[in-house]
């Protein structure tokens, strides 16, 4: 059954967590017993129930009434299997949000109708933008409060049109519900006879997964490089997770960034029966049919398939949340796929104030804030465009030990060659030659004067 990860989300208190508990209850998915357990609880606390405690369980969040951190529930309907993520909708927790809608391939974004239009529904659907999430429903809550009003919807529906326009997203999709009633959540209600579009669970079920796009190259970034000396098992096995894609015994195989290619020996995993092939988000190893020398966090590709992107230098969307700006030339740590390596900011293309929404020309990126960027990476990384591989096109950006922003991939730019990426590709180079071949002083002296010439003249070389 196929799988999609969406993010449910909005500002704080517009019923994100009333809307995931009324759905699990009405399509009957939650544990047996579990809602019964709730309402009994309630009533023996004198409280009134609510569906947001089926999702609400941390302590704080019970005292608080906010939801702190992203909740994954598992929701299941005649289509297909969610992951639907419930990122908290308070200003202070922007955090957990990005970290939640980093996985989602599609969005609900909820807006009160009584309260309208407010600033964080209108960071939350930039902060969808700049992650490059495409596919959005609006889901206006609480109608029951505005009486059901036709007229009301419609208002909000243009407002928060207008504004979705200036970030480049058309979104036709808007849903009047009430969560807490049930209503437009699965079947249309009498309470909105005006209203003719989907429901929430039929909007879900008409997006498209990854899961069901045809004819993705095989990607895979490598995790670890395991060495087994036991018993003569001389497997060198070569693991991670599959991000797209499907990979064969016998296939060709090449690593990127440093081009290493070989052929698929065997496939590898746990407690399996032998595999010959595997598919986009198994867990698995292979070994190879000759040993190359590779380094984590490179990205393998099938050679009868399209390459993946290389470079140091990339365009980016970024929302920054650190406690401190974003500043040029500052080293910072960056994480795409399994790649790990220090970045510098080189290029403020232009910011987005996170507070009025609007352009400003500033020399660094303020927490709450978006804007465009150039970034440069101390390692030749391997990379994807978003728009055509998500998994490999997002990234995060740690700053002391924290999470400090994230964003999409948008153009891949000429490299900026440095003294490091050259050094780091001749000795990957000279590693390979040591291991196939003990007298390699010839080539050794002419992969120097290649790439060092001042430092390795030819007179000097006797």
């Amino acid at each position: 059954m196929q799988r999609l990860n969406i993010v449910i989300t909005g500002h704080v208190d517009h019923g994100k967590s009333t809307l995931i508990g009324r759905l699990l209850a009405d399509t009957d998915s939650l544990p047996q017993g579990k809602l019964e357990s709730v309402k009994k609880m309630c009533e023996n606390n004198a409280r009134p129930f609510e569906y947001a405690f089926l999702l609400d369980a941390l302590a704080d969040e019970q005292k608080q009434g906010i939801t702190i951190d992203s909740a994954r529930v598992f929701f299941q309907s005649k289509k297909r299997e969610y992951i639907i993520i419930d990122a908290p909708g308070h200003i202070e927790f922007l955090k957990n949000m990005i970290s939640g809608a980093s996985r989602a391939e599609a969005a609900l974004l909820l807006i009160d109708a009584k309260e309208g239009v407010a600033e964080n529904s209108k960071r939350h659907g930039m902060l969808l933008s700049l992650l490059g999430i495409k596919q959005v429903a609006i889901v206006v809550n609480k109608m029951d409060l505005v009486n059901f009003s036709e007229i009301a919807f419609t208002k909000l529906k243009v407002e928060y049109s207008e504004y979705l326009a200036t970030l480049g997203i058309k979104s036709d999709i808007f849903i009047p519900i009430s969560a807490r009633e049930g209503v437009n959540l699965i079947e249309h209600s009498a309470s909105t006879p005006w209203y003719k579009g989907p429901t929430v669970l039929e909007i879900l079920d008409s997006f498209k997964s990854v899961e069901e796009k045809e004819n993705d190259d095989f990607r895979m970034p490598l995790q670890d490089v395991y060495k087994f000396t036991r018993d003569n098992d001389d497997r060198r096995i070569y693991a991670g997770t599959v991000t797209s894609g499907e990979l064969h015994v016998n296939d060709e195989v090449i690593f990127y960034p440093s081009l290493k290619r070989s052929r698929v020996a065997s496939i590898e995993s746990f407690n399996t029966p032998v595999k010959n092939s595997v598919k986009e988000s198994e867990a698995i190893g292979f070994t190879l049919q000759t040993q190359i020398y590779v380094r984590n966090g490179e990205v393998v590709a099938r050679a009868d398939q399209s390459a993946p992107k290389v470079s140091n230098r990339f365009e980016a969307n970024l929302f920054w949340l650190g406690t401190k700006p974003l500043e040029l030339d500052k080293p910072y740590k960056i994480k795409i796929g399994s790649a790990q390596s220090t970045i510098y900011l080189e290029e403020i293309k232009r910011v987005i104030d996170g507070d009025t929404l609007d352009h400003a020309n500033e020399p660094s990126v303020g927490r709450h804030e978006a804007a465009c960027v150039i970034f440069r990476v101390h390692d030749l990384l391997a990379m994807e465009l978003f728009a055509e591989n998500q998994k490999l096109g997002r990234f995060v950006i740690v700053d002391e030990y924290d999470i400090a922003g994230g964003g999409i991939i948008t153009e891949v730019l000429e490299q900026y060659t440095t003294r490091r990426t050259k050094a780091l590709h001749v000795s990957d180079l000279l590693v390979d030659k040591a291991s196939t071949n003990a007298d390699f002083e010839e080539e050794l002296f002419a992969l120097l004067r290649k790439h060092f010439p001042h430092q390795f003249p030819t007179d000097n070389i006797g």
